[in-house]
C-alpha cells in the first residue's frame, strides 16, 4: 500500500499513472502536499516499479440527506506489459477488502465497463441538469482564487473541510483534496471568490454558464450572485452536481455519455442524479 508517507513508491505511483492514463498527472498534486491520509494506492510493486493498481479515497458521501462514510476507487489498471496476470484483479481485490462492507463507487473507462460488475458493481447513469436563465455581468466580479498558491490552497481546504453540502440527493463533502487535483491539471474552472467563505468553480461555454461546484460554509442566494461569476451575458445555467439544494428548479437535460459510474453496496434513490464532477477520481 503506497500512502501519504511513501514519498519514493509515491514517484513510481506516478511514473505508472503516466503510462496507464496519457495525459494524467500527479506530481504536482503530490509537490503541493495534496496527497493526504483519505487518499491511498493498492499498488502491485515489482522492482520498485509500479504495475498494477487500485487506489481508494475516503469519500464523505452525502445520500439522501444523510452523511455517509464511504470509498471512491480510481487509478485502476495494469501496465500493458503485464496484463494478462491477474494483476489489476488482485489490487483491485486488496482495494475492496480496505473498503470492507461501506459503499463504494468509481468512474470506470468505457473500455473495461465488463470488470466491474465481477465485483459487484452495478451501473448508475449520470444526468446533466440545467435551466434557462438569462443573466448579465454586474459591476463587482467575483476575484478568481489562485490554487497554485499555497495561501489560497490552504484556505480553500480549510472551507472545503466545512462546506454546507452540494446536494442532499447524492453528492459528497470535504472532497477539497479531489477538486485541487484537477486545479493541479488544469482541469479545473475557475474558481472565483463570492466572499472569505463563499467560492464557486464555474466557466462560460457561449452563452450558458457551468456551475461545477460550490464550496461555501452556508446556504446563499446563488440566482442573486451570478452577475458577479459572469463576463457576458448568459441564457442558461448548466452544472456539475446535483443541483437539488442551489436551483431546485433545473431539471436534467440531457445522460452525461461518458460518465460510466458504477455502485456498490449503496442504496440509491429513484431520482436522477449527478454525482459532482470534481470529486470524482
Amino acid at each position: 500500500m503506497i500512502d501519504q508517507r511513501s514519498s519514493r513508491l509515491q514517484a513510481a505511483y506516478c511514473e505508472y499513472i503516466f503510462e496507464v492514463f496519457p495525459g494524467i498527472d500527479f506530481r504536482r498534486w503530490c509537490e503541493w502536499g495534496e496527497w493526504g491520509d483519505d487518499y491511498r494506492a493498492f499498488a502491485v510493486v515489482e522492482d520498485g516499479r509500479v504495475i498494477a493498481n487500485t487506489s481508494v479515497s475516503r469519500m464523505r458521501l452525502r445520500v439522501q440527506g444523510r452523511d455517509i462514510v464511504g470509498y471512491q476507487l480510481g487509478a485502476v489498471g495494469c501496465l500493458p506489459g503485464h496484463r494478462g496476470r491477474g494483476l489489476a484483479r488482485a489490487a483491485m481485490t486488496a482495494a475492496l477488502a480496505h473498503c470492507g462492507d461501506a459503499p463504494v463507487l468509481l468512474f470506470a473507462n468505457e473500455t473495461v465497463l465488463e470488470f466491474y460488475p465481477r465485483f459487484g458493481f452495478v451501473p448508475r447513469p449520470q444526468h446533466v441538469f440545467g435551466v434557462e436563465h438569462s443573466a448579465a455581468p454586474g459591476p463587482a466580479p467575483a476575484p478568481v482564487v489562485d490554487l497554485a498558491d499555497p495561501a489560497q490552497r490552504a484556505s480553500f481546504r480549510a472551507l472545503a473541510a466545512a462546506a454546507t453540502p452540494i446536494s442532499d440527493r447524492f453528492g459528497a463533502r470535504g472532497h477539497g483534496s479531489i477538486a485541487t487535483w484537477y486545479a493541479a491539471n488544469d482541469l479545473a474552472s475557475p474558481l472565483r471568490a463570492l466572499n472569505e467563505d463563499a467560492w464557486v468553480f464555474a466557466k462560460i461555454e457561449g452563452d450558458v454558464l457551468h456551475i461545477d461546484d460550490i464550496v461555501a460554509r452556508a446556504p446563499f442566494d446563488l440566482r442573486e450572485q451570478l452577475p458577479r461569476l459572469i463576463d457576458r451575458p448568459i441564457r442558461a445555467l448548466r452544472f456539475g452536481f446535483t443541483p437539488d439544494l442551489w436551483w431546485p428548479q433545473a431539471q436534467p437535460v440531457e445522460v452525461e455519455a461518458d460518465a460510466y459510474l458504477f455502485v456498490r453496496g449503496l442504496a440509491m434513490p429513484s431520482l436522477p442524479d449527478r454525482f459532482p464532477v470534481l470529486a470524482r477520481t
